[in-house]
């Protein structure tokens, strides 16, 4: 074996060894949890639940899902939880190659990407789950008893949850475009029209087919995104001041 394949095989070891230790993080959170798998579903649906008419209910249409659909939501919000961790070994595993300016650089860089992460799917939860849920049962005709499958609504749910998590990620997204020079905040500003527009396509093709819901993912998208040019121009004074 070659001196430049060692280090290599050596990296895959070391790669090898964090992913194992992710998913072992994230069954032993999910063994923690399961005894409370019913309760944890429960609170998921609350959003839903809440506005159901006196007498309606969340039907299973399957034989499974009154097992499954809270196995599976208690699975993933492991991974949730988990989410810290999983950043730590990635910075653990990349950060030897790092230079000390991308060290200072990548730690707040993944504890805000965590928070907003965090902060996406609350929004979801507290705010767009009981609009877009008063929306749809009140546009029900009066004839029609609204009683959802628990493994569709889960279904949307974690649409939702990813959707929103992963758009209030924009801000780090620009942040480091900016920070890697791959483009300027003043050329990312001139591109405001085409990102609002490209914001409403993406809350198109993630949310449910209805204005509403798609209008609470794009805006908040289109003023992240404003976030992130504002905090850009902060580091490129930085950069500058550094180089000179």
């Amino acid at each position: 074996m070659s001196d430049r394949e060692q280090p290599f095989i050596e990296h895959l070891i070391e790669l090898r060894n964090r992913l194992l230790k992710i998913l072992l993080a994230v069954v032993a959170i999910f063994a923690c949890m399961m005894p409370f798998a019913n309760e944890i579903y429960d609170f998921v649906a609350d959003p839903l639940q809440a506005r159901l008419t006196e007498g309606a209910g969340m039907i299973a249409t399957e034989v499974t899902s009154p097992f499954l659909t809270p196995f599976k939501t208690t699975f993933v919000l492991a991974f949730f939880v988990a989410i810290p961790f999983v950043l730590y070994q990635f910075w653990a595993f990349i950060a030897p190659g790092l230079y000390k300016k991308e060290k200072r650089l990548l730690a707040p860089v993944m504890v805000s990407s965590v928070f907003l992460f965090y902060a996406g799917m609350a929004f979801a939860y507290f705010v767009v789950f009981p609009i877009i849920f008063d929306f749809f049962i009140s546009s029900a005709d009066a004839d029609i008893k609204v009683m959802p499958d628990i493994r569709s609504y889960l279904d949307l749910a974690l649409k939702l949850f990813f959707a929103f998590g992963f758009a209030f990620e924009i801000p780090i997204a620009t942040v480091l475009l900016i920070w890697s020079g791959v483009v300027s905040a003043k050329d990312l500003a001139r591109k405001r029209p085409y990102v609002i527009v490209a914001c409403f396509a993406v809350g198109m093709l993630l949310t449910p087919p209805d204005v509403i819901s798609q209008t609470l993912l794009a805006v908040p998208m289109w003023l992240l995104f404003e976030v992130g040019i504002f905090f850009g121009r902060w580091i490129k004074r930085d950069n500058t001041a550094t180089a000179s």
